[in-house]
């Protein structure tokens, strides 16, 4: 039977979901998929690291991130690392969980550190959108080149698959192009400020439970929607695309007199992406939109994404997640990882 070791390149929320989720499913991975694994790292960004080959107690690890309490006294007595790469290179896995916060313009140092574990012959499964956009090609094909996987199904949509779906069960499709919603963030803000919130409350209601950020620019920009279409584009259309390249325009031109009018006419402003593709190129656009009841978006609210993919071959198909979490993302992590080994 199989055995993998498994390392956890950030614990936070989405971190600390995949080890519940790789507790919960243990039994089932073993009799159904025929697989067996032990953890043998994790690094934090501020509670340290543990090393240990023979196993890490993953319930205790959970236990300590949740107290406060720092994990190395969960090491083996000669494991130690100083920063992320000597973590790497230490910690005797064979897949490592990357989930580090993202960098939109570099997508730094995550490129180097999926690099390293390639290297080392580790597969790679990352949540981390930055890879992907400035670094998919070359990482993919080092992947190759060593006999493992890179893959990123929780980038785009938590753990719905999208990228698994042109890879595994659409052969021969060639997309055309791509219009979802695609920042829950700001998706819910704009159903709040259709029920007559403020902006600003319904921002403060977001942060409070954890799905804007204490500067939340990057969705209320359209950034985040950005860096998700250029990996969408990149990875399912060939065209490698940067988040400059994307037209760009936020919501915060919206106010709720302008989300009122909308609702008066029967229809509700989104924040749309949009992909084309144009002979050899692909035209992309993020902006705030007024959609009608004949749209398949019209009805997502609240933190609920869709994309609706054309195609030669299967014309529209939409997918559609409702309510996602760090649950749902570290699915996608644990299907890359069973998808990786299979």
């Amino acid at each position: 039977m199989p055995h993998y070791n498994l390392a956890f390149l950030g614990f936070g929320n989405v971190g600390k979901a995949l080890a519940e989720l790789l507790l919960r499913k243990a039994a089932d991975i073993e009799t159904k998929r025929g697989v067996t694994f032990r953890v043998t790292g994790i690094a934090t960004g501020s509670r340290g690291s543990a090393i240990n080959p023979n196993g890490i107690d993953l319930r205790n690890a959970l236990e300590r991130v949740k107290n406060n309490q720092r994990l190395e006294e969960l090491n083996l007595r000669s494991a130690t690392c100083n920063d992320s790469l000597e973590f790497i290179q230490t910690c005797n896995a064979d897949v490592l969980f990357e989930t580090i916060p993202v960098n939109y313009e570099s997508g730094q140092p995550a490129i180097d550190y999926i690099r390293a574990a390639l290297e080392m012959g580790m597969h790679v499964t990352t949540a981390n959108k930055g890879p992907v956009v400035h670094g998919y090609h070359e990482l993919t094909a080092l992947a190759k080149a060593k006999g493992r996987k890179f893959y990123f199904e929780s980038a785009v949509m938590d753990g719905a698959p999208v990228f698994g779906l042109f890879r595994e069960t659409l052969p021969a499709a060639n997309l055309t192009a791509l219009r979802g919603v695609l920042n829950s963030t700001t998706n819910l803000l704009l159903s709040r400020m259709e029920d007559g919130e403020s902006f600003e409350d319904a921002v403060a209601y977001a942060q409070s439970i954890g799905i804007a950020e204490t500067d939340p620019s990057g969705d209320v920009d359209g950034w985040d929607v950005a860096i998700k279409v250029c990996a969408l584009v990149s990875v399912m259309m060939g065209v490698p695309l940067k988040p400059h390249d994307v037209d760009r325009t936020g919501i915060g031109g919206i106010s709720l007199e302008d989300v009122a009018q909308a609702k008066a006419e029967g229809k509700r402003w989104k924040l749309v992406c949009e992909a084309v593709r144009e002979q050899n190129q692909v035209r992309a656009r993020v902006a705030p939109q007024k959609v009608g009841v004949e749209s398949p978006l019209f009805g997502v609210m609240g933190t609920t994404s869709i994309v609706e993919f054309e195609s030669d071959v299967l014309g529209k198909l939409s997918l559609i997640e409702a309510d996602p979490g760090p649950h749902t993302t570290a699915y996608g992590l644990l299907a890359d990882f069973l998808n990786a080994v299979a």
